[in-house]
């Protein structure tokens, strides 16, 4: 099957977007929810730095950008033990939890995100969820956008959900989370969204093409592994996919 447009027409600015890899026609979508669904990265970066702070340590870019994408768990160790915190690993997601609590409820969405999810879902597109929260946080994050995450096909989180025993970079929940539509894909037909370079690996290990969406500080080195690297979601060009364009 060829694809219905040129490879260097997925850009609306190539100062936006960027691609250098072949790309083939997929039937399903996957997206990763922080960063890429809604705004909360920038909340949960500030949140970790003010805990840091309260004892005299910075939460560095290097640091921030192997946190990105990883289970919630995995990444408060991380943080814990490379800052050398002097509390637990449950009293850093305690004290994280307490700040970010205050504004979740209201994080918006991200540009472009409405758009293509209703387009989706107007198409008939398959499409769910892969996202490292877990399922109390989900619910959180999502609570003013009920009617949009109820258009989803699944929802996994990887933080609560028993079957994905390994977060990304590990493939498992890019895996799972195909496996649960109802007609179960070939992973090579699904596109997955991500924002950070863990989840990009993870999609890529799975056999899956992935879009990305990256902090705009992220290093371009950081982004090689990714199908397509977007600015915006906006930027989006279903049919460089094989899926129905925007009418």
């Amino acid at each position: 099957m060829r694809l219905p447009i040129k490879i260097t027409q997925i850009v609306k600015n190539v100062s936006r977007s960027f691609t250098t890899k072949k790309l083939h026609p997929v039937s399903h979508v996957i997206f990763d929810m922080d960063g890429v669904l809604i705004d909360t990265e920038k909340i949960h970066e500030q949140s970790v730095a003010e805990v840091a702070s309260k004892f005299g340590k910075t939460y560095n870019l290097d640091l921030r950008y192997r946190v990105l994408g990883a289970p919630e768990l995995d990444g408060a160790k991380m943080v814990v033990n490379e800052l050398n915190l002097p509390i637990s690993i449950e009293e850093f997601l305690n004290m994280v939890h307490a700040i970010e609590n205050k504004v979740l409820p209201n994080v918006p969405i991200l540009p472009g995100v409405d758009r293509l999810v209703r387009h989706l879902n107007k198409n008939k597109v398959p499409f769910a969820i892969a996202t490292s929260s877990t399922k109390k946080s989900f619910d959180l994050k999502t609570s003013q956008h009920k009617s949009l995450f109820s258009l989803f096909n699944h929802i996994v989180t990887g933080g609560s959900d028993p079957e994905v025993k390994n977060g990304k970079p590990a493939p498992d929940i890019f895996l799972i989370c195909a496996s649960r539509f109802p007609d179960q894909p070939h992973p090579n037909k699904c596109l997955v969204f991500e924002d950070s370079p863990n989840g990009v690996r993870g999609a890529k290990e799975a056999g899956m093409q992935a879009v990305m969406v990256p902090d705009k500080l992220l290093s371009k080195d950081l982004c090689t592994e990714a199908t397509v690297v977007l600015a915006s979601i906006e930027d989006f060009v279903p049919e460089a996919f094989g899926l129905p364009s925007f009418t």
